[in-house]
């Protein structure tokens, strides 16, 4: 299997723990990804409320440079925010007459013209539709017995774009947990929005919001995610939530990639163990211990 990948601005930068997981996990299932050259930012959440024609534009650049380069690849998106940036270029010149032409005499100046039809992937959809469970328990060295996971999908790998999950029910991540050997914990808010960007200009409201998830988290020995945005908000803020709600709230917070590869008996330093903001001691212990996980 190969794809085209798109690592996005911050698997570069603040979520450098989810790109090195997300390569090394793949490259040993045997997935071969191929860096998009001269990649650019998607526009984040930023470029909308500037214009709407950037706001297509910019990931429509990135998708004009994969036809050109790699015509008839799927590109894997590990960041969420960047496979809904993506993805929605496609849904929107499907339902807009003439979006197509003026994204292409803004990507003229470069001298990139963009036709259509290249399909976006998020990582979590490779891994449980392509890849699968089976292949994935096949490589475990390490099974996670006795390990308790939440697993977190947040908003945007699901919603407003019904593709590979149920965005009220999400339970795409179960199987792969199950094959990792790890016991899924039992939990309503796997869908649930962390707060986002709330987080800088409502910040009371998302840390409401993120206060609800790790309540419910409670009895689980990680939370794991593959969205960059929410794994910032439930890490970063556990200690200041945990004060104003005057109870421990901690949980340790994992990239879904990273749980992987310790199944796979990978070593820390591959994928970037040390960078987590949460990742309690007796985890990594026991994540690391080998297969007699429960000593």
């Amino acid at each position: 299997m190969k794809y085209v990948y798109y690592p996005g601005c911050s698997l570069e930068g603040t979520a450098l723990e989810y790109d090195a997981s997300t390569r090394a996990v793949m490259g040993r299932l045997g997935v071969e990804l191929i860096e998009l050259e001269d990649w650019t930012c998607c526009g984040a959440s930023a470029a909308e409320p500037v214009s709407y024609l950037l706001s297509m534009a910019l990931p429509a650049r990135n998708l004009a440079r994969v036809q050109s380069e790699q015509d008839g690849m799927d590109v894997l998106v590990p960041c969420s925010a960047c496979y809904l940036n993506l993805r929605k270029v496609e849904e929107h010149i499907r339902n807009e007459e003439d979006l197509l032409g003026k994204i292409n005499e803004v990507l003229e100046v470069e001298g990139l013209s963009y036709r259509g039809g290249v399909r976006s992937r998020h990582l979590l959809d490779v891994l449980a539709t392509d890849v699968g469970a089976e292949r994935i328990r096949a490589e475990v060295k390490h099974p996670l017995g006795r390990i308790r996971v939440a697993p977190y999908y947040g908003c945007q790998a699901l919603r407003p774009y019904r593709v590979f999950d149920d965005p009220e029910e999400p339970r795409s991540m179960e199987p792969i947990l199950e094959a990792l050997g790890a016991e899924v914990h039992a939990w309503s808010m796997g869908a649930r929005c962390c707060g986002a960007g709330l987080m800088t200009t409502k910040k009371e409201t998302a840390l409401d919001a993120v206060a609800h998830i790790l309540r419910a988290a409670r009895g689980a020995d990680c939370i794991v995610t593959v969205c960059p945005m929410c794994q910032m908000n439930l890490e970063a803020f556990q200690k200041k939530i945990s004060r104003r709600e005057g109870e421990d709230l901690s949980v340790s917070i994992l990239y879904l990639p990273q749980l992987m590869g310790f199944a796979f008996g990978m070593k820390a330093s591959e994928l970037k163990g040390d960078m987590n903001f949460v990742f309690k001691p007796e985890l990594r212990q026991r994540l690391q211990a080998g297969p007699d996980l429960a000593a």
